[in-house]
């Protein structure tokens, strides 16, 4: 009898440890993006790993006259930067800059940003992110999501500057207004239209006002994966 009871919890032990390695694994918990990381996928920054080089240029155009503009080669993995605007040409590392460096390295980092708005939302970590809602965009004059970006008042070139970004469902940003030092009245308020893709990045071109005489935008743009 001692035998039979020996036997049978041995064999419920095995049946239990086949029971217990059948157990399915628990999955991984996915994290919830945030909207302003919403906001960079929707616009390819899941391709931004791959980049070895964005060369572009950067120009305003007034009424009937077209920008010159400033042409930058940019190598994000080790920060190596080009510039040339007419005769001047200024080379020089993010990494290892001088006095001499920062007029072009201010105009780089403006030129840049306009480029890559979306991405900048997951880049300046120290940027304060406000909860979205419902506002009118101020060209179009339609409702749409909108979130603000406020940087804080110490660091960078323009410490303390807000922007008010306006998306539709897709993330994809249509408009927004830029307010030096965080002031109520708008400083400035533009389009972001004529997307173009790049290797999976997707560029607002144009960047208009709302009389339609002003555009920044960007021309010889180019986007190299490695």
């Amino acid at each position: 009898m001692k035998s039979l009871y020996l036997g049978l919890i041995c064999l419920l032990l095995v049946t239990s440890c086949k029971t217990e390695k059948k157990e399915a694994p628990k999955p991984e918990e996915v994290k919830e993006l945030t909207v302003a990381e919403k906001i960079a996928h929707a616009h390819g920054y899941e391709n931004w790993k791959n980049v070895s080089k964005v060369k572009f240029t950067f120009k305003v155009d007034r009424d009937t006259i077209k920008g010159k503009g400033r042409s930058w080669q940019w190598f994000p993995k080790t920060d190596d930067i080009k510039m040339t605007a007419g005769e001047t040409t200024v080379e020089y590392n993010r990494r290892q800059m001088d006095s001499t460096h920062i007029s072009t390295d201010r105009g780089f980092i403006n030129d840049k940003y306009w480029l890559f708005v979306p991405f900048q939302l997951v880049w300046d970590t120290s940027a304060t992110i406000s909860n979205p809602k419902k506002a009118e965009a101020p060209i179009s004059k339609t409702e749409m999501d909108m979130i603000t970006i406020l940087y804080g008042n110490e660091g960078g070139y323009t410490p303390g500057d807000a922007y008010d970004i306006f998306y539709d469902e897709n993330y994809m940003i249509k408009e927004w207004i830029f307010r030096k030092g965080n002031a109520e009245k708008p400083s400035m308020a533009t389009t972001f239209e004529n997307y173009q893709d790049f290797n999976g990045i997707k560029i607002a071109i144009d960047h208009k006002m709302d009389d339609g005489n002003w555009n920044l935008n960007f021309g010889d743009v180019s986007i190299t994966l490695k």
